[in-house]
């Protein structure tokens, strides 16, 4: 073939407005947006377009096991109380139905339907302004990185000789793991769902239970885990994994020397690293590290074209929860298409344990902001004086806000059935820069459990009726009736 041939037979490079890599659920947002604004955007993805759908399946288990535990304490309520015999193969049903949406939603064919050209394959810089995939070049006016986190493998003897599930693997599973040991505190609650569905199932959380949270929080899901006799490993580091004829032996420091846990299955719910080692960062000028592609808080890299967002990007980007980064998209798109000045606070974006119950944070906890926030001031509210709590008989748990003298709101928790929900206002509040006198005095539905939050917020006025220039103040106006 003659060199004219064969500069022929190479592909035109593609030149779109926006190039996304990563086809995951951030990467498919931006690009969908970008879109519907009439902006050609390239999409580039080297697995399935829709991204890890183990969180879904995860969430999936979740609600089966709430089921299956609501049969067993249907004697609190006076109602005939039931072991449930799990089905697996409708289990298996449940989980695939809730995937088939997300599926439909995220296809490659849907998306090319709103404009977006998919593209499969590895992608790759190769200067500062092209990315090629499979020999296909793409010199887009601006790229965005969205290609998300992977699991760390733990660094202990053995492990590769052992049965090893990781979340992804979890919305393929035609039955569940029997004897599963979940190693990482942050799978607690798929350790709990597992464990209500008839699994034998040991927790080892070596840096501790929801670590990130605050630890009072930690301490209500922890004494639920042991009640519902949840086996919990905390803090001991694994040391190897030994193949054993009925899966696996899992062995940990501990104090007293070495403890020994058997189990059918290692499933990872650990720490993860972002998926960037094959994109060739260096070639195109983009500075990064264990943390990430480093970023500005206007999610741009040191190469002017390029954004990073979601997962994959460090620097001032760099979150408390490696499934931040939702909010990322909106920041970007208007910074491409509009030239707007955004800033991300990472601070301000909620951390969800999806146990039962549920842990909502936002901002600093309480020991984190005695050390950085100076004169602090703890507001609370427990759900025991909580009447929609006490009606449906869930009244553990708590809403505390962490404000400043001023009362200008530091951080949130909230422990309890929807605190995914009832953290919704505050992220609106911290995120706007209200403090907490709109928090107290936002109108909420009588009797409700979002309710705790206002009760909360009010108890910051309370030093203040007893000041004395206060009471002085009363006392005059009473004099005119």
């Amino acid at each position: 073939m003659s060199d004219g041939t064969a500069k022929a037979a190479r592909p035109a490079a593609l030149t779109p407005d926006i190039c996304v890599i990563g086809a995951g659920a951030n990467g498919i947002a931006l690009a969908i947006a970008a879109a519907a604004f009439g902006v050609p955007v390239v999409l580039i993805e080297r697995d399935a377009t829709g991204g890890d759908q183990g969180p879904l399946a995860v969430r999936a288990l979740i609600e089966v096991g709430v089921r299956a535990q609501a049969l067993r304490d249907a004697g609190r309520f006076g109602l005939p109380a039931a072991e449930p015999q799990p089905n697996a193969a409708q289990i298996h049903d449940h989980v695939q139905r809730a995937l088939a949406t997300d599926r439909a939603n995220h296809a490659a064919e849907r998306l090319a339907t709103l404009g977006i050209t998919v593209i499969r394959g590895e992608a790759r810089f190769t200067s500062r302004s092209t990315v090629t995939v499979e020999g296909q070049p793409i010199k887009a006016r601006r790229f965005v990185i969205a290609t998300g986190a992977r699991t760390i493998p733990p660094a202990m003897e053995g492990f590769d000789a052992v049965p090893v599930l990781l979340e992804s693997d979890l919305a393929g599973l035609t039955r569940l793991p029997e004897r599963p040991i979940v190693l990482g505190g942050a799978g607690a609650a798929l350790a709990q769902a597992l464990h209500r569905l008839g699994c034998t199932v040991n927790l080892v959380a070596p840096d501790g239970l929801l670590a990130g949270h605050d630890a009072e929080a930690a301490t209500i899901l922890r004494r639920r885990l042991l009640r519902e006799e949840l086996a919990l490993h905390e803090n001991g580091e694994p040391l190897r994994a030994e193949r054993t004829r009925s899966g696996l032996r899992l062995v940990l420091s501990s104090p007293a020397g070495e403890t020994m846990i058997e189990g059918s299955h290692l499933i990872l719910c650990g720490p993860r690293r972002p998926a960037i080692e094959e994109l060739d960062l260096d070639l195109a000028g983009i500075r990064h590290d264990g943390s990430g592609i480093t970023v500005d808080r206007s999610l741009r890299t040191s190469n002017r074209r390029v954004h990073a967002l979601g997962a994959c990007a460090g620097g001032a980007a760099t979150a408390p929860s490696d499934r931040a980064g939702e909010d990322h998209v909106g920041p970007v798109l208007r910074s491409i298409l509009f030239r707007q000045p955004m800033k991300i606070d990472p601070a301000s974006e909620p951390r969800v344990a999806w146990s039962r119950p549920q842990v909502a944070s936002l901002g600093l906890s309480e020991a984190e902001a005695r050390k950085a926030a100076g004169t602090i001031q703890v507001l609370r509210w427990p759900f025991s004086e909580n009447a929609a709590a006490q009606a449906a008989g869930e009244t553990e748990g708590f809403v505390k806000a962490i404000v400043d003298r001023k009362g200008h709101i530091r951080g949130v928790t909230i422990v309890g059935e929807d605190a995914s929900e009832l953290i919704a206002p505050w992220c609106i509040a911290m995120r706007a820069g209200l403090g907490i006198g709109t928090m107290a005095g936002m109108p909420l539905p009588a009797g409700a459990r979002s309710d705790a939050s206002r009760r909360a917020a009010l108890s910051f006025h309370a030093a203040s009726t007893t000041r004395p220039g206060l009471r002085r103040l009363i006392g005059f106006l009473r004099r005119f009736g």
